[in-house]
């Protein structure tokens, strides 16, 4: 298969699939709707897991674990909850398999479960009936427990990263005494997300909380990170959910408070999942391939020998061996790719194309020379860099790069957020321009419907730091005192 993609401009959706699959990050599988992540996406991954991990145990989080399968019940206890995801919901019947008179597999008609069991699609239900016996006074809360795990949510529509019937997320849930408390834990969680996103995705994003229409079934308020992808479309890059006693209440959880009153706990859930890795594509990558910020590459260095002879590798070797050994110190990973059986020039095609952020080329005449050629991803500059210079040029590259993606997303987006005050330039701005569209909304839940219907933009956030002025909704003429965020999204 040629590595050649097709351009943005051209066909910006199958661009993103093709890089997907042709940079090594996922494939499809053979169960519909569900993705293989390779090793290479999956390094990724786990760099952004350590990453957000660090941070929430930074933060007095503790990791725990929760089981799978959910009993349909404990749905019915919350019943916004069940209305939000009772169409995504993968059900088991049955307990066992058997074979036909031909020898052919069939469910066991005999085996049928007393209850049905719901694959997690989430598992606020299945932690508040837990945490009903962990907690008994003021003395046990709060209760901050954090869940790496898979869920299951069928779609129709799939596509990898993006939106999956099964994906890999983390997902938070914590217990508090007062509103307050609560409160403040789901604002910070926000700001986890925003610190991650930024320092380490090089993703800037918009911090704000939804509507009530965009809410979490069976939240008080939701609140959100919101990023711009390069085709002008949103993308909802974290969300933390602050519950109020909802299912405090659903599960009967309550606690003795300091006074010997017993009253329901305060409770949030939050979580980001794999559809980062989608993000981290669509941000920053381009017409030859991936480009990832160095915080997240799982190779930041690869070094290519430039050799006609074994004797010429040979002497390379050992110096690039005093090169690498220099890099650990440093922490900064690297590759020395000293295949034999690919020319330099496929694989120089091959790292571009996977986004490793510096590519080292040495050969005899740098040896001779003492310097070497390193060509930075983002911008495809070379520099001729003495030996003793390597190391330090390479950290000083590496930090330059991670600001040079953000300063260069951030400048899109900033770009792309745009104030309008009639409807007809909200339409014009969404066909042609795209990105945010900064408008007044009357509030109301039907100018939000029909905005959705006409345009296809939604609401993705009322911005945190959204300033009070008066002006008219742009829809339909009652009067705001704020403008919202609207855009097409993923």
């Amino acid at each position: 298969m040629s590595n050649k993609l097709i351009s943005r401009e051209e066909d910006y959706s199958k661009w993103y699939n093709e890089l997907v699959v042709k940079a090594d990050l996922a494939e499809n599988s053979g169960v519909r709707g569900c993705m293989v992540i390779k090793p290479y996406g999956y390094a990724i991954w786990e760099k952004m897991q350590a990453e957000l991990d660090r941070m929430f145990k930074e933060t007095g989080h503790e990791n725990a674990y929760f089981p799978l399968f959910i009993p349909k019940s404990y749905f019915s206890k919350e019943a916004s909850h069940v209305d939000g995801f009772a169409k995504e919901c993968a059900v088991v019947t049955h307990y066992r398999l058997k074979n036909d008179d031909n020898g052919k597999v069939i469910v066991d008609e005999d085996a049928k479960l007393e209850e049905e069991l719901i694959v997690r699609p989430t598992s606020e239900t299945i932690i508040w009936d837990t945490y009903r016996k962990w907690i008994e006074s003021y003395r046990d809360l709060p209760i901050l427990v954090n869940q790496w795990a898979n869920v299951v949510r069928w779609e129709m529509r799939t596509r990898l990263f993006l939106r999956t019937a099964e994906f890999l997320w983390q997902e938070g849930h914590t217990a508090h005494a007062t509103e307050q408390e609560a409160i403040e834990e789901s604002q910070q969680m926000q700001r986890v997300y925003a610190e991650f996103a930024e320092n380490f995705m090089a993703m800037p994003v918009v911090k704000g909380f939804k509507s009530e229409s965009e809410r979490f079934a069976g939240a008080l308020e939701t609140y959100t990170i919101e990023a711009l992808m390069q085709d002008g479309k949103a993308l909802q890059a974290g969300t933390s959910h602050f519950l109020g006693q909802n299912f405090a209440k659903a599960f009967d959880v309550k606690f003795t408070t300091k006074e010997g009153k017993r009253e329901h706990v305060w409770a949030t859930s939050w979580g980001v999942s794999t559809r980062l890795m989608g993000a981290l594509v669509m941000t920053h990558s381009d017409d030859k391939g991936l480009v990832l910020p160095p915080k997240l590459a799982p190779i930041q260095v690869v070094i290519v020998p430039i050799h006609k002879t074994d004797e010429q590798l040979d002497a390379i070797s050992e110096k690039v061996g005093e090169i690498t050994t220099e890099l650990k110190k440093k922490g900064i990973s690297f590759k020395f790719d000293h295949r034999t059986t690919y020319k330099p020039g496929w694989k120089f095609a091959e790292y571009e194309l996977k986004g490793v952020p510096l590519r080292i080329a040495i050969g005899p005449r740098d040896l001779e020379n003492g310097t070497l050629e390193i060509a930075r991803r983002d911008t495809f500059e070379k520099k001729i860099i003495s030996f003793e210079d390597t190391i330090s040029h390479i950290e000083d590259t590496l930090e330059e790069m991670q600001q040079n993606l953000f300063n260069k997303a951030l400048d899109f987006r900033d770009n792309h957020i745009t104030e309008v005050e009639t409807f007809e330039e909200f339409k014009e701005v969404l066909k042609g321009k795209g990105g945010f569209v900064s408008a007044h909304w009357d509030g109301t839940i039907e100018t939000e419907n029909r905005i959705k219907d006409l345009t296809k933009a939604t609401i993705r956030c009322i911005p945190n730091d959204a300033k009070v002025e008066e002006g008219k909704c742009v829809f339909s003429g009652a009067i705001s005192n704020r403008r919202v965020l609207f855009a097409k999204a993923y």
